[in-house]
């Protein structure tokens, strides 16, 4: 799947599978910043994955006084320019998020981040990629 038209965002949100994402984007005011020039390289929970999370985390998360929170883990899910899964196959690596952490990148048997599968890759956008996961990560610590 290839939307050379579309930014991150634009892409998410036409995807619908996203809405979860999209809505987390927006109460952490992070959708100028992800459709902006980029590259970025985005591991994209899907609606499922938010789904999977203790029962209220969503919610919870997107409440006003949680936009910091919810902000470094957004952050969490993006990689400063392009990373295609061809990059990362046979190879394991920890590069920094665009929040400054750093996540546990394994292209050895699939591609896991942070233990979390990358279900769908290379979905390549007008300012970067995304890549589907099925799990959403969360800061350690």
């Amino acid at each position: 799947m290839t939307d050379t038209k579309h930014d991150i965002v634009d892409t998410a949100v036409a995807a619908g599978s996203f809405t979860t994402l999209v809505a987390a984007v927006g109460a952490a005011g992070l959708v100028d910043t992800l459709k902006g020039a980029g590259p970025f390289t985005v591991f994209a929970p899907s609606d499922a994955a938010f789904a999977a999370l203790p029962g209220g985390t969503v919610d919870d998360l997107v409440k006003p006084e949680n936009k910091d929170k919810l902000t470094k883990i957004l952050l969490l899910h993006v990689l400063p320019g392009t990373v295609m899964a061809a990059d990362v196959t046979g190879k394991v690596l920890d590069p920094a998020t665009a929040g400054g952490a750093n996540v546990h990148v394994d292209g050895t048997d699939g591609v896991t981040v942070n233990g979390a599968k990358v279900v769908t890759s290379d979905i390549a956008c007008t300012n970067g990629v995304i890549h589907v996961i099925d799990t959403v990560l969360l800061p350690t610590g």
